[in-house]
């Protein structure tokens, strides 16, 4: 894959760990500009001057952390993708409800940041990449912060996902027999982890076809998708001969 090189601003109030990761950035050849900030303020600074690509930010600065700073760059008309830096997993649940793109520990090794790299180039839009082939994307975390019944949370691989369904104001996940909550929109995991295997079926369902055993024709014209953990699908009239398709392919 060839890629529009990403610019990118790393964020940490160690200079040690920040000239470190600005050197193995500039490394890269999928980095065209690296800039750093000892603190959200200055980065707060350097973004109301340039767009970035992607902010990497450590998650504990004196002041502003690095969680309260993403929620923030949220906000922005373009956010950039985020990536969390730590020494600790301990914010790794809240790191991924706020969408970062990855959580890194450090030590930052070349070979994991090379991961986190691609990913970003994965999620830029379309028109950003120069030449862009979706089997060289890689497999990827993709995780998902998801809610129990119980009020616990967990994070969610795609590969663990069966079927997503519309429920009210947000979906319900089924991932390995268990049912789990997530306040994000269809279209949005549709195509979040569609390269995962998971598409439309049905107006209110998603299914991951990495699960999917058998399609039964139904008489009205519609169809039923059944997956490897018995869970029934309904498959709407126009997505039967696409699903067919793609299922004996």
């Amino acid at each position: 894959m060839r890629y529009a090189g990403l610019t990118v601003l790393a964020v940490d109030d160690e200079p040690a760990a920040l000239g470190h990761l600005k050197t193995m950035l500039q490394a890269s050849a999928t980095v065209e500009r690296a800039m750093t900030a000892g603190s959200a303020r200055d980065a707060l600074v350097v973004l109301s001057h340039e767009r970035f690509d992607a902010v990497f930010l450590d998650v504990r600065m004196p002041g502003v952390d690095g969680l309260a700073f993403a929620r923030l760059l949220q906000r922005f008309a373009e956010p950039p993708a985020i990536v969390f830096t730590t020494g600790s997993r301990e914010h790794a649940v809240e790191a991924f409800e706020i969408d970062a793109v990855d959580y890194l520990i450090k030590p930052v090794t070349n070979e994991r940041l090379e991961i986190t790299l691609s990913r970003i180039v994965a999620a830029r839009p379309a028109d950003a990449r120069l030449e862009s082939d979706p089997e060289e994307q890689g497999d990827g975390l993709d995780l998902l912060a998801a809610g129990r019944p119980g009020g616990s949370r967990v994070l969610l691989r795609p590969q663990a996902v069966h079927a997503v369904y519309a429920e009210e104001d947000q979906a319900v996940v089924l991932s390995e027999g268990k049912r789990f909550v997530v306040r994000r929109s269809l279209a949005e995991l549709e195509r979040r982890w569609a390269r995962h295997g998971l598409v439309r079926v049905h107006r209110g369902h998603l299914a991951n076809l990495t699960h999917a055993v058998a399609l039964v024709p139904q008489l009205n014209g519609t169809a039923t998708l059944v997956l490897d953990d018995g869970t029934e699908l309904p498959v709407s009239r126009r997505m039967v001969g696409p699903l067919r398709r793609r299922l004996d392919a």
